[in-house]
C-alpha cells in the first residue's frame, strides 16, 4: 500500500470533500438568532463546533466512497472522486479515515455530552444510510435531511441555548427539500441512474415533484410564522425579521428553477457557490437578518 505523499495530497482533499464542509455552517443557525454570534466565548464554541462536525462529515464521506466506489465509477459526476477514478486505493482512504477519526475522538473527549452525543448520531445514522437505509423509499431522504437537522441541533447543545420550534420546523422542511431536489436531478439528469441508486426505481418525477412542492411550503410557512412568532418579536425587540421571508421565497423557487429547468442541484453547496442570483440573495439574507437581530437598536 502505498503511503500518504503531498504529491497525492490534492486527491486526498478532493477525498474528505473540504468543499462540502459549508454544510456544516448549519451550526452557526442557533447562535445567530440566539443573538450570541458575536461574543467571543460563544463563537469559539460554534467555530469549534463546525470543525467537529466538518470531521464527522469527512469520516463518513470517505466511508461512504469506500462503500460505492463501484457505483460511483458509473455515474457522471461521481467517477472523478479519488477512489472511482482509482486516484486513491480503498486501503490508503482507510488509513486516512481511521486518523481522522483518532483526531475526532481527541478533540471530542472534553466537550459537552449532548453535543458529542449528537455527532455521534449523525456518524451512526450515516454509516446505517450507507448500509441499509439508502435503498429505502422515503427512509433515505429523512436520512439525508437528518443530518441538516442535527447540525442545527449540535450548534444549539454547543452553547446550551434553546432554539425556536418554528426553527426547528423551517429546518426540517428545508432538509427535506433539498433532499427531495437531490433526488429529482438524479432521476433526470442521469440515462444510468437506476444502475447508480437503487432506491430511484422507486421514484418518479411526478413523486419527487409533489414532494418538492410540499416540503417548499413547509419552508417558507414555518419561516414566515417564526418572524412573527410572538417569542421572536419579544426576543429581537421588532417585527421586521418578517421582511426576511421574500429572500427565503426567492430562494426556494429559484432552487426550483434550476432543478426543473437546468437540472442541477444534486450539490447545495455548488448551487450556491455557482449561481450569481442565488449569491446574491444569500447574501442580502445574511446581511439584512444580521441588522435586523444585531444592529437595528
Amino acid at each position: 500500500m502505498k503511503k500518504l505523499s503531498f504529491s497525492n495530497a490534492a486527491n486526498y482533499f478532493k477525498l474528505i470533500r473540504i468543499t462540502s464542509w459549508p454544510k456544516n455552517f448549519f451550526v452557526l443557525v442557533p447562535a445567530i438568532f440566539s443573538k450570541h454570534i458575536f461574543e467571543t466565548a460563544f463563537l469559539k464554541n460554534v467555530i469549534l463546533a463546525f470543525f467537529v462536525f466538518s470531521l464527522a462529515s469527512s469520516i463518513v464521506y470517505i466511508f461512504n466512497d469506500i462503500m460505492d466506489a463501484s457505483k460511483d465509477a458509473i455515474h457522471p459526476l461521481k467517477k472523478d472522486r479519488p477512489i472511482a477514478k482509482g486516484k486513491v486505493t480503498k486501503g490508503q482512504a482507510g488509513l486516512l479515515m481511521i486518523v481522522l477519526f483518532v483526531i475526532f475522538l481527541i478533540i471530542t473527549v472534553r466537550l459537552k455530552y449532548d453535543f458529542v452525543m449528537i455527532v455521534w448520531c449523525y456518524i451512526i445514522l450515516n454509516i446505517l444510510y450507507t448500509l441499509f437505509f439508502k435503498k429505502i423509499v422515503i427512509v433515505d431522504i429523512f436520512c439525508i435531511a437528518s443530518g441538516f437537522m442535527l447540525r442545527v441541533l449540535a450548534g444549539a447543545f454547543i452553547i446550551s441555548v434553546l432554539i425556536s420550534n418554528w426553527l426547528i420546523l423551517t429546518t426540517m422542511f428545508l432538509s427535506l427539500f433539498l433532499a427531495v431536489m437531490k433526488r429529482r436531478v438524479e432521476i433526470a439528469s442521469s440515462p444510468n441512474a437506476l444502475e447508480q441508486r437503487d432506491v430511484l426505481k422507486d421514484y418518479s418525477l411526478n413523486f419527487t415533484d409533489q414532494i418538492g412542492a410540499i416540503t417548499a411550503s413547509g419552508v417558507i410557512l414555518s419561516y414566515a410564522l417564526y418572524s412573527v412568532a410572538d417569542r421572536t418579536v419579544k426576543s429581537f425587540g421588532t417585527e421586521g425579521l418578517v421582511y426576511t421571508t421574500i429572500f427565503v421565497i426567492f430562494g426556494i423557487f429559484r432552487y426550483m428553477y434550476l432543478v426543473y429547468k437546468k437540472e442541477i442541484g444534486e450539490n447545495v453547496i455548488e448551487v450556491l457557490l455557482t449561481d450569481l442570483p442565488m449569491m446574491i440573495n444569500l447574501i442580502l439574507y445574511v446581511l439584512t437578518t444580521v441588522y435586523i437581530i444585531y444592529l437595528r437598536y
